[in-house]
């Protein structure tokens, strides 16, 4: 049984723990010496400071009778931000860092074969990125949100293809197998060491539900070094927020991480507009012997988020008196309750061999009680609630699993290096979920002084279905270096799961189901020089019919899952020792088994797992160190993306482009230490225009979005930040529909003051 902690509660303790915690750091940091060999600690940053900054430094340590010190060489540096607790990653596209969701064998990106960035959690925090959607999207290349409630929020789309049954998460390289289309877990970026982004089919890693891609959100780790951090946030939409982190040494052993964050506002609704946030996280590591370690970790997520569903449009636009309007029902509510528990071990005998295993458990409750549609009505001038759309939902979702992989290292003859990989993977979820259905009906409303009502007693709340699935996968991976500058990667998987499902309202809808299927992926890398690859890949993937194998109704159960496959290549290179990187690619997905009416007959009504759904696109990253204050970070990503083949009911979309899908994105971020300890940044963003239906009959307009940033280095372990979001105040939408758009928020500004030891 898992303890809920309220986050009202909770709030005001921690950000008072987090002073006093930061009080504790200092007088530790006073009372122990700092072993010689470990660097000073500072505030990381976008870029190295000035060289005034370091006279400045050096004179400060003259006055108090220490030596200047030179300026430390790049990996003395990576060292010292790796002591902070945001790992061994560095501004940029970390090119030479492992990425483990593209790879179970710690290959970096430029020895992968496929598109992958690594975003450095510090990144994140410095640019005010307080959630995952907002940093993958306004980092990572060629991604956008699609986020709503009703996905929990946290929706994405890449290379064309939309929503988590397209666009994975996971947390830890561990996934939650997808019911009903809703992921709520992970959504703070606080305590993250990295966030891994992999571009492209990643079913051969993770199993179905990854065509478009997958990220994988990295915590920070127990630390053999003491490390504390705490940031205290406002912003002018009433936000307060909080975080708070420590590690360390418990003994020779023993080390320890804990991360705390939250997050209050009366939000920027006239009404119904408040949300909440706490997440908690909690890792012991244990090294019994130099080659043998365990970690036990649990992370905690409670979330209230904002009660909006969407503001309507008006003659295909929004109002601007309309924008900070809601239309929910005055007791409308939605939660979110996450837990993940994991055990790892890992066994490092000898140099060739490895053993891994992750043990976990992962529960999720979910409420919502809302009316969650709305469309103007020209003809009486009033926002109608439609009859339907007042919802009950509660979903309740609890999954144990276990992974465990082995590594074996070998020198082939002619000195070719060899490293292969070979495990397993079992799971089971059970799925619940319970709603009003038929759906409640609510009445119209007056836009502009909406009296929002209450919802509706009836019809009552009631258990739909249960339904459990067993997963059992085997996968390999191999990675053969044939010469120095040639290598050849390959990897397989064979996936079966069985999904049985227990009908409460009707028993006729209860099935059991098996499945099966084989993904795969062969790539090479060719590196002529040292820091320059070319590659190219072939890999397949597969996607559930619907929101997830858990979810499939008795009907939807008859279809396969839909397969995809895709070519990729492209060209990587690191370049003036770190200073400067860039990669292109260039790919060509189809996604096949798309249902839709038998094209050999039209007129019958007859929906066989004959469409097609294709998309083909390049993509430019680039991240370069100017000069020694000026850095510019930036990517573009152009796709076409359209239905080849798909027929719904008497509507032929072929040739349309699929809903919630721009084909241009665009992040570029430009940063300048002007002063010493002054650093000032802007971002901005630039997404095409967005389709709202299959139709491509309801458009919503391309937008460009920009945030500013000013940092003060009050001294070596503080920092204020001034940050303003949106200033254009752009008005544009995550996501939306032909009737309603769900609007970002308006421009804000925030100051944050951060301390880090």
């Amino acid at each position: 049984m898992y303890l809920r902690i309220p986050p009202k509660l909770c709030f005001g303790v921690l950000t008072a723990l987090s002073a006093s915690v930061s009080t504790a750091a200092i007088a530790q940091t006073a009372a122990t010496p700092a072993p010689t060999e470990l660097p000073t600690l500072e505030v990381a940053t976008e870029q190295p400071k000035k060289k005034a900054a370091k006279a400045k430094s050096a004179k400060k340590a003259a006055s108090k009778g220490a030596q200047p010190s030179a300026p430390a060489p790049a990996a003395t540096q990576a060292a010292a931000s790796s002591r902070t607790g945001d790992g061994d990653t560095r501004p940029g596209l970390n090119l030479d860092a492992p990425a483990t969701t593209s790879s179970r064998l710690g290959l970096t990106p430029l020895e992968t074969p496929a598109s992958v960035e690594v975003i450095p959690g510090s990144t994140t925090r410095q640019r005010g990125q307080q959630n995952v959607n907002e940093a993958v999207t306004q980092n990572a290349t060629g991604f956008t949100s699609a986020a709503s409630p009703g996905n929990g929020g946290t929706s994405l789309v890449a290379r064309g293809f939309a929503g988590h049954s397209s666009v994975m998460r996971l947390y830890d390289g561990t996934r939650l197998f997808l019911g009903n289309g809703t992921i709520t877990f992970p959504f703070d970026t606080w305590s993250a060491e990295r966030i891994e982004v992999l571009r492209g089919p990643a079913s051969v890693m993770y199993g179905e539900g990854a065509i478009g891609g997958a990220i994988n959100v990295v915590p920070k780790k127990p630390t053999d070094y003491f490390a504390a951090e705490g940031e205290v946030g406002f912003n002018t939409n009433g936000e307060r927020r909080f975080g708070l982190g420590v590690g360390g040494p418990a003994s020779d052993r023993i080390s320890y991480r804990f991360d705390a964050s939250g997050t209050q506002s009366d939000g920027w609704l006239q009404q119904e507009g408040d949300y909440s946030s706490l997440a908690l996280s909690g890792a012991v590591a244990f090294r019994a012997t130099d080659d043998l370690k365990f970690t036990l970790s649990h992370d905690y997520g409670y979330q209230k988020p904002m009660r909006y569903f969407g503001t309507p449009l008006v003659n295909g636009k929004i109002p601007a008196s309309l924008r900070d309007k809601n239309y929910n029902v005055r007791d409308s509510k939605i939660s979110y309750i996450d837990h993940w528990t994991q055990f790892k071990t890992e066994w490092n005998p000898t140099e060739w061999f490895q053993l891994r295993n992750v043990t976990y458990r992962i529960t999720s409750e979910r409420h919502w009680r809302n009316v969650e549609g709305f469309q103007y009505n020209p003809g009486t001038g009033m926002i109608d609630r439609p009859d339907g759309n007042a919802l009950v939902i509660l979903h309740g979702t609890d999954q144990i699993g276990t992974r465990t992989d082995a590594t074996f290292r070998s020198e082939l003859p002619g000195g070719m290096k060899n490293a292969f990989v070979a495990g397993f993977e079992l799971n089971r979820i059970n799925h619940g979920r319970d709603n009003n259905s038929p759906y409640g009906n609510t009445g119209p409303v007056d836009p502009f002084n909406p009296v929002l009502g209450y919802f509706p007693d009836n019809p009552p709340t009631t258990a739909e279905y249960d339904a459990r699935l067993d997963q059992y996968a085997v996968f390999a991976e191999n990675h053969l270096e044939v010469s120095k500058e040639l290598s050849i990667i390959a990897g397989i998987r064979f996936d079966q799961p069985t999904v049985s499902r227990v009908h409460h309202r009707n028993a006729r809808e209860a099935y059991k189901q098996d499945f099966e299927y084989v993904t795969w992926r062969a790539g090479a890398v060719y590196s002529p020089i040292k820091d320059l690859a070319f590659y190219g890949q072939y890999s397949t993937g597969v996607d559930p019919m619907n929101f997830g194998l858990v979810s499939l109704t008795r009907s939807q159960a008859a279809w396969e899952p839909t397969t995809g496959r895709q070519i990729e290549v492209g060209v990587k290179q690191s370049l003036f020792g770190g200073r400067g990187e860039w990669t292109f690619a260039a790919y060509d997905i189809v996604k096949k088994n798309l249902l839709s009416v038998d094209p050999k007959l039209p007129n019958s009504g007859i929906q066989r797992q004959v469409g097609q759904q294709s998309s083909r696109g390049v993509e430019l990253s680039v991240a370069m160190q100017l000069t020694d204050t000026v850095r510019y970070e930036g990517n573009i990503a152009l796709l076409k993306a359209e239905y080849d083949e798909f027929i719904q009911g008497t509507n032929n979309y072929s040739g349309k482009r699929p809903n919630n899908v721009p084909q241009q994105i665009s992040n570029n971020w430009l940063s300048w230490a002007f002063l010493p300890d002054w650093e000032a940044r802007v971002g901005v963003q630039w997404i095409g225009a967005i389709y709202n239906n299959d139709a491509n009959t309801s458009k919503r307009p391309a937008s460009t979005v920009v945030n500013l940033g000013l940092d003060y280095h009050v001294d070596e372990r503080s920092m204020i930040s001034l940050r303003g979001y949106n200033v254009f105040d752009e008005v544009y939408a995550y996501s939306g529909n032909i009737d309603s758009w769900q609007l970002a928020p308006p421009r804000s500004g925030e100051i944050v003051y951060r301390m880090k030891y």
